[in-house]
């Protein structure tokens, strides 16, 4: 039926979820977008539902018609309860079921299965809100990192170099032993667009072969900091840079003070308004406050849903939610 058609093929929940964190998207389209469609397929629903419900009560029992469909909603028997008062909401919601269905609908089953799921997705939002705010945070502390070796210059020792750098990768390598499993495949953020592109956009900006290339060096992997492919933690060969320091100390300071600015900017722009991670919270942000302020009534229509039951990544950004919000659920 037709409620079954939205959960199975009509409601995008893709497009709820806002899926534009793209630099070029304004995030007040996008929240504008994905808010109209879920108004639009619920009023599509109640249409189609309606249509059916009055096409089967005027076609059976003799014609009896409009006092059969009210009835079917739990309405007055009485002609002033009109085919236009119930078509304009009034009198077609009745109460809920003990096992809290609404059983006024044509496939109550299915509405509730929609409401499951709207109850999950609720509860998932939440939670990687939560991620991506600790995730900015950790993209600033990343961008501080890295200027500070803009800070070095020929006055500093091989020592002091190496020091900063060890610093500088300790900062990344928690960057990553914080947000390595949840963008993992089946992890909390695995399909967010802007948290993934957050980790390749910083890699790459290590990776770079540019950065001093003009002094003679190729990058800060010529001076012993790299990634492992595998577990994507960085690592410094202090003999590697000590042996760059020795030969081409201007190229190794060139590639250290660019590699400084390039990195740090990256960072920046991740943070920036209307890039990656703000726009993906404000997406989140309207989404949930979509939801909270018509749970209600989209239960009263399709039924309570089961409750979430998050575990795991999930159960634990939700609880830091609900610490930033100072609530308990």
């Amino acid at each position: 039926m037709a409620i079954k058609t939205i959960l199975e093929t009509g409601f995008d929940f893709s497009r709820l979820q806002g899926n534009r964190d793209e630099r070029s998207a304004p995030s007040a389209a996008a929240g504008s977008d994905f808010l109209a469609q879920l108004r639009e397929r619920l009023a599509d629903f109640k249409s189609q539902a309606l249509g059916t419900l009055i096409s089967t009560a005027m076609n059976d029992n003799g014609g009896r018609g409009v006092s059969d469909f009210a009835a079917l909603f739990g309405g007055s028997q009485s002609p002033a309860n009109s085919v236009a008062e119930l078509l304009a909401g009034r009198g077609t919601s009745g109460p809920l079921s003990a096992s809290g269905r609404n059983n006024a609908l044509f496939d109550p089953e299915s509405g509730y299965r929609m409401m499951s799921e709207i109850n999950r997705r609720d509860v998932n939002y939440r939670a990687e809100f939560a991620e991506m705010t600790d995730m900015a945070s950790y993209v600033t502390t990343m961008q501080q990192e890295a200027g500070k070796l803009g800070n070095i210059d020929a006055a500093s020792t091989s020592a002091d170099i190496r020091s900063r750098l060890n610093e500088f990768v300790a900062a990344y390598n928690g960057w990553i032993d914080r947000f390595d499993d949840v963008l993992a495949n089946g992890g909390l953020l695995a399909g967010t667009h802007a948290a993934t592109a957050s980790q390749w956009e910083l890699e790459q900006s290590v990776e770079n072969i540019f950065n001093g290339a003009g002094s003679g060096v190729r990058g800060m992997t010529a001076l012993g900091l790299t990634i492992d492919p595998v577990t994507n933690m960085a690592s410094l060969d202090t003999a590697k840079l000590d042996s760059v320091l020795a030969a081409n100390a201007n190229g190794a300071l060139t590639a250290i003070r660019e590699f400084s600015a390039h990195f740090a900017k990256s960072a920046e722009l991740l943070n920036s308004p209307n890039n990656f991670i703000p726009n993906r919270m404000s997406n989140l942000s309207r989404v949930i406050d979509y939801i909270d302020s018509n749970k209600a009534d989209l239960q009263v229509e399709f039924g309570i849903g089961d409750a979430a039951k998050p575990s795991g990544d999930v159960a634990r950004a939700l609880a830091a939610y609900n610490a930033m919000r100072g609530t308990s659920t």
